[in-house]
């Protein structure tokens, strides 16, 4: 056999559908506008004044210009994976081989860049907070419901639009709502954690273990779209024969970054199991 045959757009497809499919950050992000080698561009548009319109005035309308500040960041962060496989060939010949091979590579890739996302709650406007480490809400199925209600109040009152607004929760989190009568009994989790059909004051529900939680705090997020920018590529894909192993090594090198573009867009709700 021979990694000579290796064909690095067949795995980085499989690759990338496969973290598509999981990808919390996916969801809840914003694509920039362009990358340019490892910097991702976001452009952001001014706003638009509204006057009053007066016909007999001399120059009854007039025109504001308009800017669209540019927003660049580093894709500064590099994960790399890489593993053994007897026959780089016949895993690329036989799709029902190829895919449970890159499978875990994509799902842990997925958790890893979810992880990063997802902890960029701190950077939340500080008046877009909901209990705290100090003073944390205690939760049950009544109050889990109505905390998140009062996230989703908290971007309304900063004017964020409820289309594209997303609330991140963990399955504990979950449970609780699932026990409350304004929620389903049984809700049913799609693989890039949407929980189909499910909406919280005009938000969509989303369930990640990803997010944030510690000595016994857990953190609820709300997004509002365009709140966080991200970007993610593939810079490198290869195969090579290990020296030391009757085997082909397969690596690949993914590189991302991620800001939030609108701290008045993200909301955070700090909790404790009652």
């Amino acid at each position: 056999m021979t990694v000579a045959n290796f064909i690095p757009s067949i795995w980085e497809a499989r690759l990338l559908a496969n973290y598509h499919n999981r990808s919390v950050a996916d969801v809840i992000t914003t694509p920039p506008t362009s990358i340019s080698g490892n910097k991702i561009i976001f452009n952001r548009v001014s706003s638009v004044a509204i006057k009053d319109y007066d016909p007999a005035a001399t120059t009854p309308v007039s025109f504001d210009g308009l800017t669209t500040p540019k927003v660049e960041i580093d894709m500064d962060q590099k994960k790399y994976f890489a593993f053994k496989i007897g026959d780089v060939d016949a895993a690329q010949a036989a799709g029902n081989l190829l895919d449970p091979t890159v499978s875990e590579a994509s799902a842990t890739l997925s958790e890893t860049i979810d992880t990063y996302v997802l902890g960029l709650y701190t950077a939340a406007d500080v008046d877009n907070l909901v209990g705290n480490d100090t003073t944390p809400i205690a939760l049950d199925s009544t109050t889990a419901y109505e905390s998140i209600v009062d996230l989703g109040t908290k971007l309304g009152t900063k004017k964020v639009p409820k289309a594209g607004s997303s609330v991140i929760v963990n399955s504990a989190v979950l449970g609780l709502l699932a026990k409350n009568d304004r929620f389903t009994r049984n809700p049913n989790v799609l693989a890039n954690g949407i929980v189909e059909g499910q909406t919280i004051n005009g938000m969509q529900v989303v369930v990640s273990e990803q997010i944030a939680n510690a000595a016994g705090k857990y953190k609820i997020l709300a997004v509002g779209s365009g709140a966080i920018g991200y970007g993610c590529q593939i810079n490198s894909l290869e195969a090579i024969r290990l020296q030391d192993d009757f085997a082909d090594g397969v690596r690949g090198l993914c590189v991302h970054g991620a800001t939030v573009l609108r701290p008045e867009a993200v909301a955070v709700l700090t909790g404790t199991f009652a």
